[in-house]
């Protein structure tokens, strides 16, 4: 479990200020990282807060928390300090001015067009500080026809490729995937991005603008097989067709209990006699019709229909440990996301962690995914209510008085 607030804060990226102008998913999830990775991550939100606060429904979840909370705002923001301003005021944009003097990242997700409105486009931010990194999330891509279009992870799915990647072969309609990958991609991609350019201004002495969009996040999430298909002139990967496996020892097959184990052997030939022999099948080896790589392409779909009938014979579990006892096969258990909490991997490693939450109580929270040996990552606070750190920024940081904050207050700029 690690400890609340700024005083437990460890990470690789601890000293590194990130102002985070971002809402929803995108955005905000790679803000998150730099947080886990110990940046001092200011969420800066309008007065009526980042649209996400409101989620009332996440496909079959309904995110409400105690106290008001919001579980999907909970899992974007934590590890993140939150002011509320007024950003189409004067002194609303000059606080946030005065908070870029100091800071190493900016990071926003809106419209093409807004942050220039709202004197915090990347020109503009740039005078006041050459060196800020600004990480800017998009739908499309900063250029082209549709560079001004909007954008949710649905979106970047089906642009990119990805629902028809994800679909069987013999579906009907297309298959979305849950749990806003798109959104968490472009969220990797976008950090990954900021993260080279801070080692830039390092390294090579300049400050610069990182563009990550749905459509780039989801096309590179593919990048392999499209950069094979357009090196061998246009060809591309197919739906997976479990019944008709070009290799049937990287296949899918049901167990006596009705669930999956996924075999993942590349070298097909390597693990040919020693698989088949654990599965129960010697007798097939040697068989003409399925001894070659090339024989068993030409009667696959026999060959899935025999090793479907064995694999029914035990449990997914019986199979688990047959397959341990009897070799070093390459193969995973087909889990749930909810099962992944009792995975002893999962545990060992802490990918999941519990955080004391101050109005929740212990929760648990998916874990940042890297381990760092000498400057470990963590869940250092919960998401910041609206504009919870506000008048603490702006005093003991921007020098504001409380004479400053009350007059602030009257004309609108802050909470």
């Amino acid at each position: 479990m690690f400890e609340n607030g700024a005083n437990g804060v460890t990470g690789p990226l601890k000293g590194i200020r990130v102002l985070d102008w971002t809402m929803w998913q995108f955005g905000p999830m790679s803000a998150v990282m730099m947080g886990d990775m110990g940046a001092d991550v200011i969420k800066i939100e309008a007065l009526d807060g980042d649209a996400g606060r409101a989620v009332a429904r996440a496909s079959t979840l309904a995110p409400s928390l105690p106290g008001g909370r919001n579980a999907y705002f909970e899992a974007n923001n934590r590890n993140k300090r939150g002011i509320a301003v007024n950003l189409k005021t004067p002194e609303g944009k000059a606080i946030v001015h005065k908070l870029v003097e100091s800071a190493d990242v900016f990071v926003e997700n809106f419209r093409q067009g807004v942050a220039e409105r709202l004197d915090v486009g990347y020109e503009t931010l740039r005078e006041i500080n050459p060196m800020i990194v600004y990480g800017s999330a998009t739908g499309y891509g900063p250029n082209g026809p549709d560079s001004a279009l909007p954008s949710f992870d649905g979106c970047g799915q089906a642009r990119g490729g990805l629902m028809v990647s994800a679909t069987p072969a013999d579906a009907e309609e297309p298959v979305r995937v849950s749990q806003g990958v798109s959104d968490q991609m472009g969220a990797i991609m976008l950090c990954q991005g900021v993260l080279a350019a801070l080692v830039a201004r390092h390294v090579q002495g300049v400050g610069q603008k990182v563009d990550a969009s749905h459509l780039s996040a989801n096309m590179w999430l593919q990048g392999m097989g499209m950069t094979m298909g357009l090196i061998m002139g246009g060809d591309r990967f197919g739906a997976y067709d479990r019944k008709s496996a070009w290799n049937v020892l990287a296949n899918l097959y049901k167990c006596k209990d009705e669930r999956w184990i996924q075999l993942m052997h590349l070298q097909p030939d390597r693990y040919w006699e020693s698989f088949m022999t654990a599965l129960g099948l010697p007798e097939i080896v040697e068989h003409p019709k399925y001894a070659t790589m090339e024989a068993r392409s030409e009667n696959r779909e026999e060959l899935v229909r025999i090793m479907d009938k064995q694999f029914l014979t035990r449990t997914s579990a019986e199979w688990d440990t047959h397959f341990r006892a009897t070799g070093d096969f390459i193969y995973a258990r087909v889990q749930s996301v909810d099962e992944l909490v009792d995975d002893p991997q999962v545990i060992a490693n802490e990918y999941i962690t519990t955080f004391d939450h101050p109005a929740i109580g212990p929760i648990k929270m998916c874990n940042h995914p890297n381990i760092y040996s000498e400057t470990p990552s963590g869940i250092f606070r919960e998401a910041p209510e609206l504009g919870q750190h506000t008048e603490e920024i702006l005093i003991d940081e921007l020098d504001y008085s409380w004479e400053d904050i009350a007059s602030l207050q009257e004309k609108g700029v802050i909470l």
